[in-house]
C-alpha cells in the first residue's frame, strides 16, 4: 500500500472527478513538487470557466466543490452491479484496522483506500475526505486503472459528495466505518451504488443496493474491533 501526501494525485484526481479530463493520455506535462503548487498542462487548450460558474451544494463539509453539469452527468449513469462477500467487509476491516497510518495514530486526518475484493491495494491519507479520494483518482489516471472491479473504502462520512466522486471513478462499491447522509444515501441508490456504513468489526448497515450483498461470513464467526480500535467509534463521526 501507498501511505503520503501525493499533490500531483490530488490534482489529477481533482480534474478527474470533475469531469475535466478523462484520461492521463490528455496530459502534456504535470510540474510541482511536495511544497509547490501543481500546474497541469493538457495536450488541447481547454477551458472550464463557464463550469466553474456554476457550484452545486452538498451534505460533504466543503461547499461549492462540486462544479457545472456533474451531478446530472452522474444521475444519467447506474454503476455495474458488482457482488460484495460480508467476509471480504470483515477482512478489510481488520486489515486496514492493523496497518500503520496517522488516522490511527492521532485521529485527525482522513483515510482511503483502494481495493479490490478484500485486498487493500492503495492508500491515500489527508485532512478532507474528499481530498484523500481525489488522491486515489490521480493515482488511477496516472495507472490507467479500471474501477468496475474495485470497491473504495474510507473513515470518513458517506455524503453527497462521496457518493458523486465514487459513481465519477466508475467504482461499484463504497465503504465507511462512519456515518452517513440522507442525500448520500438517496444518490447511491439512483446509480445503485452498493453503500455500507459503519462498518466497524463485525458490524455494519447496507445502505443501498442491498441485492448485492452476499451473506458468506456469520456475525458470530467474525471478531469484533480491539479496544485500542472502539475508541475511533467513540467519536462523533466526523
Amino acid at each position: 500500500m501507498t501511505i503520503g501526501d501525493y499533490p500531483k494525485y490530488l490534482a489529477l484526481g481533482l480534474l478527474a472527478n470533475q469531469g475535466m479530463i478523462k484520461s492521463y493520455d490528455e496530459v502534456d506535462q504535470i510540474d510541482g513538487d511536495e511544497l509547490q503548487t501543481v500546474i497541469v498542462r493538457t495536450h488541447m487548450e481547454i477551458s472550464h470557466e463557464d463550469k466553474m460558474k456554476k457550484k452545486i451544494r452538498t451534505s460533504g463539509c466543503a461547499v461549492g466543490t462540486v462544479f457545472g453539469d456533474l451531478y446530472d452527468l452522474v444521475m444519467g449513469q447506474e454503476l455495474t452491479r458488482a457482488e460484495v462477500r460480508t467476509s471480504w467487509l470483515h477482512q478489510l476491516a481488520a486489515t486496514i484496522n492493523r496497518t500503520p497510518s496517522l488516522y490511527l495514530e492521532a485521529s485527525a486526518v482522513h483515510g482511503t483506500v483502494l481495493c479490490q475484493e478484500d485486498q487493500p491495494l492503495v492508500f491515500m491519507e489527508d485532512v478532507g475526505r474528499h481530498n484523500a479520494v481525489d488522491k486515489i483518482a490521480g493515482w488511477m489516471l496516472m495507472n490507467a486503472s479500471k474501477g468496475e472491479d474495485k470497491n473504495l473504502y474510507t473513515t470518513g462520512r458517506l455524503t453527497s459528495e462521496m457518493i458523486l466522486k465514487t459513481a465519477m471513478m466508475d467504482i461499484p462499491v463504497l465503504v465507511s466505518r462512519s456515518g452517513f447522509t440522507a442525500w448520500g444515501v438517496e444518490l447511491a441508490r439512483r446509480v445503485n451504488l452498493t453503500l455500507i456504513g459503519r462498518l466497524r468489526g463485525r458490524r455494519f448497515v447496507c445502505l443501498s443496493a442491498e441485492s448485492n450483498l452476499v451473506m458468506d461470513a456469520h456475525i458470530d464467526t467474525q471478531m469484533d474491533e480491539s479496544h485500542q480500535h472502539q475508541r475511533k467509534a467513540s467519536q462523533p463521526d466526523e
